[in-house]
């Protein structure tokens, strides 16, 4: 038997969605000739059903939310109609919003060929986030049709200085908001209340913007897509792309043997790495943690430096991929991968997105990402270039992954699921009040956007943070409160992990992320190399590590213990209590395990001097 026989012997169910053809429309008769003659000179000389449908429904000033899969389409458009707009009135002003530096960096690629097509005395776009130079952001506030930004910049930069960017806010547009799924729990709460703030500015700028938005295939796009903006919204879902032949595989790991649990899904996923590397596969494989990427990365490069054919080494063919990396790092990995000289990645999530990464035709999921949504997001990685795609989703020894096994037709007859946020959780809104107060002076009108306002300006005036005058509310705080909260989560503590023989920065983290992984003796370990951390100074917040050759990774032993402070209210539901109130939650690290690489057999328990516990 060979080693490609018994790897892929575990696959125990298969499904094959066969190609869709396109569907067309012709280019719609209120477009400008200069844009239809861009079309045709870029080879479009007819667009996807979906596209001409959000062309008509935005230039009929409707908000539009469109839930096309990916590789369908979606930039062009929700492109179209804004070159529509700009070409016609060349003051207008539209922001393009993406979840991450890296999508925002890929889309401003995508959109070079419009400038360079048109010039750009008609069409000027850039990227404006934490990285862009002084000098480049004062030409994009003073030139820019197109901005290309993300939620924490609307929120520290372009809201607090909305005076000082009074002709954006009096000329905007449109306000484009790219993969709206992505935008759920904490951080979907948070850009609620920011377009509520938005809302607010643009009126006292004499505007009201329309919002285009795209999405995966989730069950509430048009529920989602009104609760963060706060607007009725018109859904367009009928997908006028081609798909190729796709193939999708469910890989159930083997007993150990003599044992009741399975081979660790990180295992079965290193192994058909090398598979794909010496078929000349292009591949992204799929990994639910930092940790897993790189213990994944790690052993998968070990079998192509050792079992590389006639002793060639391919270790170099992949790379990992994830947050923590930096900027350049990531930068560089991309490139790599977009001109070929990588076959494939190890990821997180983060590469869910549609970030272009190059022709990519087969995926790996170790373990089921936790909603159908991330799913076929991450399955529809593959297959963007119009060739068949192969997708592997190897089950972890999970209840919901065994579930997989016995339903596997679940994934495929079921619709995603819905996207929650609760924008007017009061902690997000006292926020948020704080950095509206801040902008503009509220008044009692401003209940009608926050709810809670009522209680929470009395609670402002008696932190002194407040001040009535004439019937408005005046910001008097000292501090700058759009800085003063994260939008992703509650966690602001950052940790910077220094390399001892250096003295330069391997990465940093929040605190939760620096308990677990930073510990002392902890094995930390970057794009495959391996650093032991020596100490953790708890009041630099800093972590000093030494590369290493240590045949093992660590996992801390953790606990959470939950205790109650009040309770407010309760209620039966069947033969369960239903408790509302407020919880003290502990988190602790107070220990860690080794486990060796290859076979993750335990090496042993060592216990912390010092404990790690943050509360909640």
């Amino acid at each position: 038997m060979t080693e490609r026989e018994s790897q892929r012997q575990f696959i125990i169910y298969q499904k094959v969605i066969e190609k869709r053809k396109a569907v067309y429309a012709e280019h719609p008769d209120t477009m400008l000739p200069t844009i239809k003659e861009y079309l045709s000179q870029s080879g479009i000389t007819q667009l996807y059903q979906h596209q001409a449908d959000m062309f008509n429904t935005t230039r009929a000033g409707e908000n539009v939310v469109i839930t096309t899969p990916t590789a369908s389409g979606k930039t062009l458009a929700f492109l179209l109609p804004v070159l529509q707009e700009i070409l016609t009135t060349p003051s207008t002003r539209a922001i393009f919003i993406y979840p991450t530096k890296a999508l925002t960096s890929d889309q401003y690629r995508a959109m070079l060929p419009v400038v360079d097509y048109f010039g750009k005395n008609k069409i000027s776009i850039g990227v404006y986030d934490g990285d862009t130079p002084v000098n480049e952001r004062s030409r994009i506030r003073n030139s820019a049709n197109i901005i290309l930004t993300n939620p924490e910049m609307i929120n520290m930069a372009f809201l607090p200085r909305h005076n000082s960017n009074s002709f954006i806010f009096s000329n905007l547009k449109y306000i484009v908001i790219d993969e709206l799924h992505s935008y759920r729990g904490t951080f979907g709460s948070h850009l609620a209340n920011i377009f509520r703030r938005l809302n607010r500015v643009c009126r006292y700028h004499t505007s009201s913007p329309q919002f285009l938005c795209s999405s995966a295939t989730i069950a509430n796009p048009v529920e989602l897509a009104q609760n963060i903006c706060g607007k009725p919204f018109t859904l367009i879902e009928n997908d006028g792309s081609p798909a190729p032949q796709k193939h999708y595989n469910i890989v159930q790991p083997p007993l150990v043997s003599g044992d009741s649990y399975r081979v660790p899904a990180a295992s079965i996923s290193a192994n058909l790495i090398p598979e794909f590397v010496m078929e000349r596969r292009s591949f992204i494989a799929f990994c639910k943690s930092r940790k897993t990427v790189e213990v994944v990365l790690k052993e998968a490069r070990d079998k192509l430096s050792y079992d590389g054919i006639q002793g060639q080494d391919f270790s170099s063919a992949i790379s990992g991929y994830r947050g923590g990396y930096t900027p350049l790092e990531r930068k560089d990995i991309e490139s790599k991968m977009i001109s070929g000289r990588l076959q494939g990645l190890v990821s997180t999530n983060a590469l869910e997105l549609g970030i272009d990464i190059g022709k990519v035709d087969t995926t790996i999921l170790t373990g089921y990402p936790g909603t159908r949504a991330s799913f076929w997001q991450q399955a529809g990685r593959a297959g963007r270039s119009g060739q068949s795609s192969h997708t592997y989703l190897v089950l972890d020894n999970l209840p919901f992954d065994q579930y997989i096994a016995i339903e596997p037709d679940w994934l495929f007859v079921n619709s995603s699921e819905n996207a929650v946020i609760d924008k007017n959780n009061l902690f997000i809104q006292l926020a948020n009040v704080r950095a509206a107060a801040a902008e503009l002076p509220l008044t009692l009108d401003d209940a009608a956007l926050f709810p809670d306002l009522g209680e929470i300006i009395p609670v402002l005036i008696r932190a002194k943070e407040l001040r009535s005058e004439h019937g408005k509310f005046v910001w008097c705080g000292q501090e700058f409160p759009a800085g003063a909260y994260s939008l992703r989560n509650m966690d602001q503590e950052r940790y910077k992990v220094i390399n001892s023989v250096t003295g330069n920065p391997i990465t940093e983290m929040d605190e939760t992320q620096a308990f677990r992984e930073i510990y002392e003796g902890a094995i930390y370990m970057h794009d495959g190399q391996s650093y032991q951390v020596l100490s953790l100074d708890l009041h630099s917040r800093t972590a000093i590590a030494k590369a290493t050759i240590e045949n093992f990774y660590t996992v801390p032993f953790a606990g959470t213990s939950l205790s109650i402070i009040k309770e407010h209210k309760g209620t039966e539901i069947g033969r369960t209590r239903y408790h509302f109130g407020d919880v003290n939650v502990n988190y602790m690290v107070s220990g860690y395990k080794k486990l060796q690489f290859h076979n993750h057999q335990n090496l042993g328990f060592q216990e912390l001097e010092q404990k790690l516990s943050k509360a909640f």
